[in-house]
């Protein structure tokens, strides 16, 4: 069979062109057009060569805008002396592609926001990563402003691209910005189209930031108050707010007003908690002419630094008045009761300093205590300086030791009854006298410190025997060596294992 070395007829190439779904414009070698199909016509009523880049290859592909419709062009050989572009309309499809990936971005844009916002409670760094955050999506310079604080003024952040930004403004300059009074007192934000950019004040925005084109003001929602307001700015010439655009910022506002709450509550409590804690830790110890006092307190919760054991020295007339104490539980809860039993000590001390005495007055005020389990153990020791005499009562603790100069350790003959346990009041206590000669000295100490369990084992208990043999190394060293020493050796046994509340107070006769 012969091949085919002319060109198909008119009225062939007519059938063919028309047949094709597409957009067809058929030029021959010349570049003259030939046909025109009907969904090309359709698709341009007008010229449709203006639409031929004859600049392209076969078999590449362009796009190009009709008014607001985009055409997809392919050219292609067609036959033996003929070309043909083949027309698509894409506006559809792309404008689809486009919401795909407008809300991809929204959706990662969310994702980020929530990351950043939830990584700090610090008001500080969470409006930063508000105005951040905003800055480059939303808008071209994004401000945070947080609600108004001492002296009648208010604090702001601004990020743009002349970077972060902060200051603060009178409160009453807030009426200067469109909707932002409003958005501060959390009423619903307006839509951007209903405020006027040119009212913007100078101070809103960064220097060289030039005319500003649309304005945008929303509420930052918090915790039943206002977290602030978030105020977005765009260049003139630039695109608007749209609703799209607008929903995403509420949803984002809400995030960031969220976080920023959060971390105002956060820190409300964290300095309300440090005001509080502040007085349930043991006080700095009082320089006693011819003695050396020391202590140390760890805490079982260490995140709290505030627990069961506690240690004071209470000042007196005759000499200070020395306690060491522990309460049933641990963390904040045993830390206030601990806290009862120290002011309840400074207060009584105004009537009343024997220690077995004392004993009995704070035996009586727990038992009427409404804090349920209000057990406490408890040693006092009234120092008499000038003598070096000691007289101790032991409620329910451990018994103090004492280390003499010559590196002996003794168990001081004291105990008693727990305090706040026995409903009738009835405690019983037997008292000690001690005396310190120079060099000696006396170890308060909480059972937490000989029933820390620890060691190769992990579950043998460190026990009085190791104190009293860790304690007979200390002889000669200064009070605050022994504490440190002590401490450390038990720390040792725990290897960072769970421990309960540890307290350690030591006496020392220097002269």
């Amino acid at each position: 069979m012969d091949s085919v070395t002319h060109a198909p007829s008119t009225e062939v190439l007519r059938a063919i062109v028309e047949a094709a779904a597409d957009g067809v414009v058929l030029c021959d070698a010349d570049g003259s057009v030939v046909l025109v199909n009907g969904a090309a016509r359709e698709m341009v009523p007008g010229d449709v060569t203006s639409l031929l880049d004859r600049t392209r290859e076969p078999g590449e592909t362009y796009e190009t805008a009709l008014g607001d419709r985009l055409l997809r062009v392919r050219r292609e050989i067609f036959g033996i002396v003929h070309q043909a572009w083949y027309l698509r309309d894409v506006t559809k499809e792309t404008a689809r592609a486009d919401a795909l990936r407008a809300e991809r971005e929204r959706t990662q844009f969310l994702v980020e926001a929530g990351r950043r916002l939830s990584a700090s409670l610090n008001t500080r760094r969470c409006a930063r990563a508000t105005a951040e955050l905003a800055t480059g999506l939303l808008a071209d310079a994004a401000m945070v402003v947080l609600p108004p604080g001492g002296l009648r003024r208010t604090a702001w952040l601004r990020s743009s691209e002349a970077g972060l930004e902060e200051g603060d403004i009178p409160v009453a300059h807030a009426d200067q910005v469109p909707g932002l009074a409003e958005a501060l007192a959390g009423f619903p934000p307006v839509p951007s189209r209903w405020l006027d950019p040119h009212q913007a004040p100078e101070w809103l925005l960064p220097a060289g930031f030039g005319p500003v084109g649309h304005l945008l003001v929303t509420p930052l929602p918090g915790n039943g108050v206002p977290a602030g307001a978030l105020v977005l700015a765009r260049r003139e010439g630039g695109a608007g707010f749209d609703d799209e655009t607008e929903t995403l910022v509420r949803v984002f506002a809400a995030r960031a007003g969220a976080a920023i709450s959060a971390a105002v509550l956060y820190q409300e409590q964290s300095a309300t908690n440090a005001i509080l804690a502040g007085d349930l830790r043991p006080p700095p110890l009082p320089t006693v002419d011819g003695l050396e006092l020391a202590g140390s307190l760890r805490a079982a919760q260490q995140t709290a630094l505030i627990g069961g054991d506690f240690y004071d020295v209470l000042p007196t007339s005759d000499g200070p008045l020395v306690t060491l104490g522990d309460v049933c539980g641990k963390g904040p809860r045993a830390a206030v009761l601990a806290g009862q039993v120290r002011h309840s000590l400074r207060a009584l001390l105004l009537l009343e300093r024997d220690p077995e005495q004392l004993m009995h007055l704070i035996n009586k005020a727990l038992l009427s205590s409404y804090t349920p389990r209000s057990h406490v153990t408890l040693v006092l020791a009234a120092i008499h300086p000038g003598d070096g005499m000691i007289d101790l009562a032991v409620a329910g603790h451990p018994a103090p030791l004492l280390l003499r100069a010559d590196g002996v350790v003794d168990e001081v003959d004291a105990r008693g009854t727990l305090l706040g346990a026995i409903k009738s009041g009835a405690i019983t206590l037997r008292t000690a006298t001690v005396e310190l000669a120079p060099g000696d000295l006396l170890l308060l100490y909480s059972d937490g410190i000989t029933e820390a369990f620890g060691g190769p084992t992990g579950r043998e208990m460190y026990g009085s025997a190791r104190l009293k043999t860790a304690l007979a190394t200390c002889a000669g060293m200064p009070a605050t060596a022994v504490v440190e020493r002590l401490e450390q050796l038990n720390s040792d046994w725990l290897a960072g294992g769970v421990f309960d509340d540890r307290a350690l107070l030591a006496i020392r006769r220097s002269r």
